[in-house]
């Protein structure tokens, strides 16, 4: 098969199953992070196999697509937003692993990764409080949520390192032969 067919059919088959997580999402209410977290893994898989441009082009259509046809709104925009940090990160490995190697590098990923998820964050937990809150909360429970998210961030990219390392690549030569 032509690299550039294998590209699209597989990111059509990525998208749909992405939509279909956004769907099960508002549909099955308990395990709405984890299915919101598998759709936004596959903005990772599909840059790490194309290329960022094939990344952002499946990142848009993902959203585009989502908002056209998920019945929860709220649920497309969290997607967007993990796609979008996951778009970024990988974006921000691209250029470190084009300079200098060095020993600190693990280390200074984190900080990016960190810095990333922050700067999408703290503005919407300080700025936008109606949006995600019934009201407005006092300063030490914004500063408790805005350390949950930080442990969140955590868990979340331990997760996506996860099935990058050990699930795509058991799965990988199986599907892009």
């Amino acid at each position: 098969m032509h690299v550039r067919a294998r590209a699209i059919a597989f990111g059509g088959l990525a998208v749909a199953l992405s939509i279909v997580f956004m769907i099960l999402g508002s549909v099955i209410e308990s395990n709405t992070l984890f299915l919101l977290a598998a759709a936004s893994y596959f903005v990772g898989i599909v840059i790490r196999e194309f290329g960022l441009k094939i990344g952002a082009a499946f990142y848009a259509a993902n959203v585009i697509l989502g908002l056209l046809i998920a019945p929860n709104k709220f649920y497309v925009i969290s997607y967007a937003a993990m796609g979008l940090y996951i778009f970024l990160v990988e974006a921000a490995w691209q250029v470190m692993a084009r300079g200098p190697r060095s020993a600190q590098r693990k280390s200074f990923f984190w900080v990016v990764k960190y810095l990333i998820f922050n700067a999408m964050f703290l503005p919407g937990l300080f700025f936008f409080q109606d949006f995600f809150f019934s009201g407005n909360l006092s300063l030490g429970i914004l500063t408790g949520v805005a350390i949950g998210g930080q442990l969140g961030l955590w868990i979340y990219d331990q997760a996506y390192e996860y099935v990058q390392r050990h699930l795509w690549n058991k799965y990988r030569g199986r599907l892009l032969r």
